[in-house]
């Protein structure tokens, strides 16, 4: 597996980059999966594909503060993210993992391999929910997917030295929820990991064994994407 441990100047780019690369190992037979982390330098709001923003956000307190809402391409619930999240991507083949078109297969397979990561560092970690990862049950990673036909994004967030205060600053009580949250807010049902970004970096690296990195990542495309996707009203406020 390749390693690009890289952040672009802005949120449309790094959303668009996991999409690029998604795209490059669905149509390149001789793609390399790839272990994509990354981490926003401010605050931002990112919806998922279908996604009502008005239900899920608070439209307003992004638009006082500034904070950008944009929409990824894969599907689940808004999050917050920036500063003390650590996001990461692996993008998979499905000619190399056939089974992974079920895609209970898929999320319990990058399940599995992130606890594996996270276990050395926190011994209580847990999957909970479709595809969370969690602490003595509050949520410290949340995750989703989108599938092509010969390969598979999956990406999602890493808390550590995250402002928790600030998710329900920007987001509503979302209006579908797993059992295990029991109801609660934004501020007692999420926690940080107790560790940093670097030893996150370490273990992530080491358990998907991105020993190699990329050098030939889709600019062109990620540029493209940008111009006709993610920074525009047309897709980020679609719904």
């Amino acid at each position: 597996m390749r390693l690009l441990d890289l952040t672009l100047s802005g949120p449309a780019e790094n959303l668009a980059l996991d999409e690029a690369l998604l795209e490059q190992v669905d149509s390149d037979r001789s793609a390399d999966e790839v272990l994509r982390l990354w981490e926003s330098p401010e605050p931002i709001v990112i919806v998922g594909r279908s996604t009502r923003v008005a239900q899920e956000v608070r439209i307003d307190a992004c638009h006082q503060q500034s904070v950008p809402i944009l929409r990824r391409t894969s599907g689940g619930a808004a999050i917050v993210a920036g500063p003390g999240c650590l996001m990461f991507a692996v993008v998979l083949s499905l000619r190399l993992r056939p089974e992974l078109t079920m895609i209970d297969r898929a999320h319990q397979f990058v399940s599995d391999r992130m606890t594996e990561a996270l276990r050395p560092l926190v011994e209580e970690i847990a999957a909970e929910g479709t595809s969370d990862l969690a602490i003595d049950g509050r949520k410290v990673s949340g995750n989703s997917i989108r599938v092509k036909r010969w390969a598979i994004l999956y990406h999602g967030t890493l808390l550590y030295d995250f402002p928790l205060e600030t998710i329900g600053r920007y987001l509503q009580t979302p209006p579908r929820q797993p059992d295990y949250r029991a109801g609660r807010s934004h501020n007692t049902f999420v926690a940080n990991l107790p560790t940093s970004a670097v030893s996150l970096r370490r273990r992530l690296v080491e358990t998907w064994q991105a020993d190699q990195a990329l050098d030939n990542w889709p600019r062109d495309r990620t540029e493209e994407l940008v111009k006709t996707r993610y920074s525009t009203k047309e897709w980020n406020e679609k719904r």
